[in-house]
């Protein structure tokens, strides 16, 4: 197994509902630099921080809204999908273009082994540092790049070998360009293609799952997320711009949209959520991508011994399930807006006759006085 150990990043930006844990930190690491240099008894203090670091971080992490968990996805120390490629894969070779237009940079696509398992994997890339996003478009694909990965999800169903996705963009590319040249199409062949695809496919959400840019490599017979990323229609930034014409409902937006991976778990739409380490993966990076690699393992051992055929099928009516979820859901909606409505009129009038008391005394004073 590949195992390259990774250099660590080379700042810690910290999120701002991460400063009381970055505090604790700061004080350890003074401790513990302290504790070399002196022949005094440490080991009482060193401890305690320990336990309140372990403690502080336990506390914020099991209590994170949707905005939080989406300022986690897209934390810069987050691992990308050239990371994942670059520690789990060995015999790693890159396959580039779509035979017609070019290589769009936004997807990777490319053999490799993992465990001992050869599979085609396929993932957004955003690029690590500034000239390689403006390159990748910060992980929003072109047209060519999902021509190009079903073009190699084509080949991976002639070569007999399971397929993995990593699924990590804000969004498809919405450019005039990208329109010309056929996004909506080519995002929905992708689609409609992975659904006939005759070898088992695994698709896993590890940071922003963007609308259609995220669908055009998220139909699989696994569909996880990790702990920490998410997964909707639009970001909630958008949402909010729509609703209330300003991003500043993002955090209202996060939560009304469902998009957390426990959300969307219980609501049908994702397989599993996969763990990350207690402080997120963009603090224990290894070993995030290890309980990656552990997943993948156990899907495609539990995948191996189905039929093809029964494969297929039950790949189809997962999705037809979400898509009959998403019926019952769109028909409640009307009937939770009633009720919603109805329950602000109901609040209006009760305001109403609460301030009219409070109004006649006043009018009765100002006669009183008039009169007098």
């Amino acid at each position: 197994m590949a195992k390259k150990k990774q250099a660590p990043p080379a700042s810690l930006a910290s999120l701002s509902f991460e400063r009381p844990i970055e505090d604790v930190q700061h004080r350890l690491g003074e401790l513990e630099e302290l504790a070399q240099k002196t022949s005094h008894d440490l080991s009482e203090e060193l401890n305690f921080y320990r336990d309140r670091l372990a403690r502080l971080t336990r506390e914020i992490y099991s209590d994170l809204s949707a905005w939080q968990r989406v300022q986690v996805a897209r934390h810069p120390n987050r691992p990308l999908a050239s990371d994942y490629i670059e520690y789990l894969c060995d015999d790693w070779v890159e396959l580039h273009g779509d035979g017609a237009f070019g290589n769009d940079q936004a997807i990777v696509t490319g053999l490799a082994t993992i465990r001992g398992r050869q599979v085609m994997l396929i993932g957004h890339r955003k690029g690590k540092h500034t000239k390689e996003r403006l390159a990748c478009n910060f992980g929003s694909a072109h047209p060519e790049g999902y021509r190009k990965a079903l073009r190699k999800m084509q080949l991976a169903e002639r070569m007999g070998l399971p397929i993995i996705c990593l699924v990590n963009t804000p969004g498809a590319y919405p450019g005039v360009a990208a329109e010309e040249r056929g996004q909506a199409r080519a995002i929905a062949e992708n689609i409609y293609h992975m659904f006939s695809l005759r070898v088992p496919i695994l698709v896993l959400v590890i940071g922003e799952g963007g609308s259609g840019g995220a669908l055009g490599l998220g139909i699989g017979d696994k569909v996880g997320m990790l702990e920490n990323a998410w997964y909707s229609v639009i970001s909630p930034e958008g949402c909010a711009s729509i609703l209330w014409r300003s991003a500043e409902g993002k955090e209202r937006a996060a939560e009304a949209l469902q998009l957390t991976a426990p959300s969307l778990h219980r609501l049908g739409i994702v397989d599993e959520v996969v763990a990350e380490p207690l402080g997120a993966a963009h603090h224990h990076r290894e070993q995030a991508m290890d309980q990656v690699a552990d997943t993948f393992e156990r899907w495609l051992s539990e995948l191996e011994s189905v039929p093809i055929d029964e494969l297929l099928e039950r790949r189809y009516q997962k999705f037809r399930k979400i898509a009959m979820a998403e019926e019952a859901l769109n028909a409640a909606l009307p009937v939770a807006a009633a009720a919603s409505e109805a329950a602000e009129g109901q609040e209006s009038a009760d305001s109403a006759e609460e301030s009219a008391p409070q109004e006649a005394p006043q009018a009765e004073d100002v006669q009183n006085r008039t009169d007098g």
